[in-house]
C-alpha cells in the first residue's frame, strides 16, 4: 500500500489501491480545496516531487495542460499512486475534516502495572 506524504505538512496517510490522492486524504479525515471531483475543472492540482503516479480515470484538456504534466502536476481527484509519493498542494491548504480519523487524536496505548498499589 503507498503512502502519501503532503508537504509542506508532513502529513502521511496510507493509499488504498486504487484510491486516489484525494480519496486517500478524504478516507485519512483530511481535504483540500476541489471543485467537481471529476477530472474537469483543475481546482484540485497538486504537485508531485517524488514517486509515481498514474491518471487511470478521464481528464479533461483544459484541466491539466502538457507543460503541467511535465512539471510534476497532477489532479489530486483523478491521480492514483504507484508508489509511495511526496506532494505538495498548489493553491490550498490541507483541513483535517474528521478529527476521528486524525492519527494524531487516537488515543495512545499505555501498560498498566501488573501490581496494584495499596494506601
Amino acid at each position: 500500500m503507498p503512502k502519501l506524504t503532503v508537504e509542506p505538512t508532513g502529513i502521511e496517510v496510507p493509499a488504498a489501491e486504487d484510491d486516489t490522492i484525494m480519496a486517500a486524504l478524504n478516507k485519512s479525515g483530511y481535504t483540500y480545496l476541489f471543485g467537481c471531483k471529476r477530472g474537469g475543472c483543475g481546482i484540485c492540482k497538486i504537485e508531485i516531487v517524488e514517486g509515481e503516479i498514474e491518471h487511470n480515470r478521464p481528464v479533461a484538456e483544459t484541466a491539466l495542460s502538457t507543460e503541467e504534466r511535465e512539471r510534476g502536476i497532477c489532479l489530486g481527484c483523478r491521480a492514483v499512486p504507484k508508489t509511495d509519493i511526496v506532494a505538495r498542494l498548489t493553491e490550498s491548504s490541507i483541513r483535517v475534516t474528521s478529527p476521528l480519523l486524525h492519527p494524531q487524536n487516537l488515543p495512545k496505548k499505555t501498560k498498566k502495572s501488573s501490581q496494584a498499589k495499596v494506601a
